[in-house]
């Protein structure tokens, strides 16, 4: 199906890029993301472009020879999409990474793709602003956060990633420069192809440069830790902030064995274990924000009566820099200490409806016994959004996979029938197509595939992702 690079393509790419890698120069991490039971593959070719005009000139190229291209950021996804399943070329945009300016008139702020959230959050905030998006992985680039339309801790307030991105530069796969979007407010002209640029996981164009939307920072921000005997009894009380009309910017849920695992990974106790002679279960960890520490404090006082009432059993308040950052240190770290103590290690960031979160996790848990997993599972309260992890340290993998493949085939068609999706945030990828289908049917399936080759008919950008099954 597709064509097999030789040195005379190299040759056209070296001719049009300064930074074409090949052979013993490509590092092995290509291969891979962070979740490498999704498979490896090194690409035959790896290009670090500095500029949008590069990547259009390096993807004419492969257009011509039909050599399948993986676009790629940081590589800090979960679900096997940045594996440059068929080799050729891999497109790595970390390099363009430039915070390009400030239109502080209409609010937004204008970036390369390579930006990594961490850089883009740290430099609004010294504007006085916010870019509300906060995906757990700070480390991730910007443009993959487009890609797959990260969502994060602070959804269940300001939105996902989708919310901020106003417009958009695009390379297609033919190699051509396109803009989507711009910086107007509203707009109702034609189909809106920004947004579906956004979540298409660099299956229909490569995103190279962005303008987001950014707000005014909130005044005063605090953090209240939330211990509970269970974890149902914690969940049950997220509704109720809602009805409060509290509107907190984050409300995330976890088990006490994930803080554990967290906390020996950080080195530091930050969440209390025993509190009044009561073994604490599990957790709500909640910010507030608001226009000043008055109307923050009125907040805490709201949400500790609703969350002493519902059966918390303290309300511990962190309203200091560094007891804020304590306490999100630790639930950021999740993933890399479930990581650092496991063998064996697949996950689904399934979404379910708030209300089902705590009879779902029941599910799961008994689902993850029936089939022998040890089942570790954290995550937003406040939008239903939920990551389960799969974990083993004695199965080989063969095994693992297996019993996994038959936990996933329970969990996704429970979701689906609580009204639930397969994916919150982190994608499909290769990982997850199985899943996807039996979810949204063949029907859905077969009309984003159509608008894929519509994009890329010679069906060479990511190949085996989202929908294109290979």
């Amino acid at each position: 199906m597709y064509h097999q690079l030789n040195s005379e393509i190299i040759e056209k790419m070296k001719v049009v890029s300064d930074h074409v890698l090949v052979g013993d120069d490509i590092n092995p991490d290509y291969a891979k993301d962070e979740m490498p039971i999704y498979g490896t593959k090194m690409p035959e070719v790896v290009v670090q472009p500095r500029s949008t005009q590069e990547v259009a000139d390096i993807m004419k190229i492969c257009y011509e020879n039909n050599i399948p291209v993986t676009p790629r950021g940081a590589g800090t996804g979960l679900v096997g999409g940045a594996v440059p399943l068929y080799g050729g070329v891999l497109i790595d945009i970390s390099k363009m990474n430039k915070i390009k300016g400030y239109d502080m008139e209409n609010l937004a702020v204008e970036i390369e793709a390579g930006v990594l959230l961490n850089d883009l959050a740290e430099d609004c905030l010294t504007k006085g602003m916010l870019y509300p998006p906060d995906p757990g992985e700070k480390f991730a680039c910007v443009g993959g956060n487009a890609a797959t339309n990260a969502g994060g801790m602070r959804a269940v307030k300001y939105g996902a990633t989708r919310d901020y991105v106003k417009a958009m530069t695009v390379v297609l796969p033919t190699g051509e420069i396109t803009h989507f979007g711009s910086t107007v407010t509203k707009t109702s002209s034609g189909y809106s192809l920004l947004n579906l640029m956004i979540g298409s996981e660099g299956t229909l164009g490569i995103i190279t440069e962005l303008t987001l939307k950014i707000i005014p920072a909130p005044k005063a921000v605090a953090s209240l830790i939330l211990p509970f005997e269970d974890l149902n009894t914690a969940l049950s009380t997220v509704p109720k902030f809602k009805m409060a009309h509290m509107d907190p910017q984050a409300i995330e849920f976890m088990e006490r064995e994930i803080v554990l695992a967290s906390e020996r990974y950080i080195g530091k106790s930050v969440f209390p274990k025993e509190l009044e002679g009561q073994e604490i279960g599990a957790y709500l960890l909640i910010t507030l924000d608001g226009k000043s520490s008055d109307e923050v404090d009125e907040l805490i006082e709201q949400a500790a009566e609703i969350a002493l009432e519902a059966g918390a059993i303290d309300v511990l308040v962190a309203d200091t820099p560094a007891k804020i950052k304590d306490a999100w240190a630790a639930r950021s770290s999740f993933l890399e200490a479930i990581m650092e103590e496991t063998k064996l290690l697949d996950e689904c960031d399934v979404v379910v409806p708030v209300n089902k979160i705590a009879d779902y996790l029941d599910f799961v848990n008994k689902a993850g016994e029936e089939c022998g997993l040890i089942i570790k599972s954290f995550g937003h309260a406040g939008d239903g959004n939920l990551h389960i992890y799969q974990c083993s340290n004695d199965l080989e993998e063969e095994e693992f996979k297996k019993r996994v493949e038959k936990f996933f085939d329970i969990i996704y068609t429970e979701a689906t029938k609580c009204g639930g999706q397969v994916s919150g945030e982190h994608g499909i990828g290769s990982g997850k197509i199985k899943y996807l289908v039996e979810s949204i049917g063949e029907t859905n399936m077969e009309l984003m595939e159509g608008i894929k080759r519509v994009f890329d008919p010679k069906m060479i950008l990511n190949p085996g992702k989202v929908c294109y099954r290979l």
